[in-house]
């Protein structure tokens, strides 16, 4: 698939007075302007991350209220429900907080609650509700959801059983009646950051509740690697506060990993220093895969195991779990994509809307997704949930998919989400007319370059820049992830000197620019060889990365795009 290459511009200005106070190169001075980094302090606090760089936790609107609250149903012998949504952000801000209170907590008054994906769908349930009444629980305390559930809260309080809702999702006006609501996000809320995940907000409540019972800023510390887990898998932005979070939660990954975590590096058998993109794909499709294929429970299980050999038992489940996931999304894919190349009525239109009864429930998104990788254009994959059909939503650069849903309500049972993912619900016979007026709606809306995906480009990098130097500096900017993501370089007139393709899909690179020559890997771009051997210079779009054979490590392109040199 064509791309369309946008190339970041630096302020001149700006670049040569940062490169003037730092001493190092050119582009990554250029990279670090762009990322709002302009002076030496900030360099400092951005190369450097320190856990004093963490906002006081009672900044956060109602935190005193939230603390207060939980102390006094320790104190009176309260049973505390943890409740947390069945993704990774949900499990890993459920884990953390039970452990917390369970150690201060009576064992028969504290456990948690994960509501099942296809019996009570996402967030706050009806049915969690009930089953906190009928087993004698007075206070909830939910996790990475809540701040939408009015009327189940409002059910809640006439059962007698109060809230506290720790979310970072948007709030509507109106907010649901919890003793206290902690969200950076709602209104009158000062805290500094607003872009923690629902995990982070659990840990600014556990590190609350630890200064206010006089326990050391350790016990709240221990549970970083979980908060950056959360972080990876959530998407949201790596800046700020979050930084902070993922160096020390990586560190923590890296050095003196929970037992669940440990489980799922032991099984994934991967030897060597974990980054964010390992949590990505590595840890967080396995803990999805759960509340995706089966009962996100054992989530909670793997990551409060006491002893890595039962985190290795839970572990095997979710690896399971993950696998049965895999294969499902691999042959619905296969599916969805042969009815889209066999029926030309899809050519032209600009949306993807499919739907067949038997498609998995759990993997619809993940689908919607791949079929974006091949046709570039906004995706819905619908699928039977019971009496009526579901579906998930998935949207192009810079195509507002939740707005053009909502255009099309009169058709809808009910629908949520944001910007570039959403799912929705609708009866059967509504599907056909449903199909139609998105399509009508994406068609009238959408400008033209959001059809055509955009590879944006940091800054353009000569050959002989890539340096020992030059990466070690780049490796430092790490974590990678939203807000901070790995630099994207561009290398012109760069000649073919024996390239080849690997295992037909792929290209092993070797490319000469004057004297400097350099090696890369290029997957998926083997339909592209012909360029190379055209003879003529090509421009090269790539991350660099280091690449360890025989135990000698050595830096080589990871090649995304290339085209014909103007």
């Amino acid at each position: 698939m064509e791309k369309r290459w946008n190339i970041l511009q630096g302020d001149a200005d700006g670049v040569r007075d940062l490169q003037t106070a730092l001493g190092i190169n050119e582009v990554l001075c250029r990279i670090l302007v762009q990322r709002g980094i302009r002076t030496f302090e900030q360099a400092r606090s951005f190369f450097r991350p320190q856990l004093t760089d963490l906002h006081d936790p009672w900044l956060m609107k109602d935190m005193d209220k939230a603390v207060d609250r939980i102390l006094t149903a320790r104190n009176r012998g309260e049973k505390i429900l943890v409740f947390g949504d069945y993704d990774v952000d949900g499990t890993t801000a459920v884990a953390c907080v039970f452990q917390f209170l369970r150690k201060f907590c009576p064992p028969d008054t504290i456990d948690f609650y994960i509501p099942h994906r296809y019996r009570e769908g996402y967030g706050v349930s009806r049915q969690g509700i009930d089953h906190a009444h009928a087993n004698g629980f007075n206070l909830i305390i939910s996790l990475d959801c809540g701040i939408k559930s009015v009327d189940l809260i409002t059910y809640a309080a006439g059962l007698g059983i109060d809230f506290i809702v720790c979310d970072h999702h948007l709030p509507d006006e109106e907010l649901p009646p919890a003793v206290a609501i902690l969200n950076p996000k709602q209104p009158g809320c000062t805290y500094p950051y607003k872009e923690l995940c629902g995990c982070g907000v659990g840990f600014k409540l556990i590190t609350a509740l630890a200064g206010r019972l006089g326990l050391g800023e350790g016990e709240a510390l221990q549970y970083l690697d979980l908060v950056a887990t959360a972080i990876a898998a959530d998407i949201v932005s790596v800046d700020g506060e979050n930084r902070v979070l993922s160096y020390f939660g990586l560190k923590k990954v890296n050095e003196d990993p929970n037992n669940g975590i440990k489980a799922l590096i032991q099984l994934s058998g991967l030897q060597r220093e974990l980054k964010m993109i390992n949590l990505v794909f590595m840890i967080a499709p396995r803990v999805n895969a759960a509340g995706r294929m089966d009962d996100a429970r054992k989530v909670v299980h793997l990551f409060t195991a006491a002893s890595l050999q039962e985190a290795v038992s839970y572990a095997a489940l979710l690896h399971a779990d993950n696998s049965e996931r895999k294969e499902t999304d691999y042959n619905i894919t296969g599916e969805a994509l042969a009815i889209l190349e066999n029926d030309e009525a899809y050519a032209g239109r600009r949306s993807t809307v499919l739907f067949q009864p038997h498609w998995h429930k759990g993997v619809v998104g993940i689908v919607a997704s791949r079929l974006i990788e091949r046709y570039y254009r906004p995706t819905i994959v619908l699928t039977r949930s019971g009496e009526v059909i579901a579906g998930s939503a998935r949207s192009v650069n810079g195509f507002n998919v939740y707005e053009a849903i909502h255009a099309c309500r009169e058709h809808l049972l009910g629908y949520g989400g944001h910007f570039a993912a959403a799912g929705v619900t609708l009866q059967p016979d509504r599907v056909d007319a449903f199909i139609l007026k998105f399509e009508e709606v994406v068609a009238n809306t959408i400008q033209p370059h959001s059809l055509i995906p955009e590879l944006i480009i940091d800054a353009e990098l000569p050959l002989d820049a890539i340096k020992p130097g030059f990466f070690n500096i780049l490796e430092q900017m790490q974590p990678f992830g939203p807000g901070n993501t790995q630099p994207v370089f561009i290398a012109r007139r760069l000649m073919d000197k024996g390239s080849r393709i690997v295992k037909e899909q792929h290209i092993r690179f070797c490319l000469q620019q004057g004297q400097s020559t350099a090696d890369g890997i290029g997957f998926g771009l083997a339909s592209k060889f012909a360029l190379l051997q055209a003879g003529a210079p090509v421009d090269v779009v790539f991350t660099l990365e280091e690449n360890e054979w025989n135990n000698i490590r050595s830096l080589q392109l990871k090649v995304i795009d290339f085209a014909p040199s103007a």
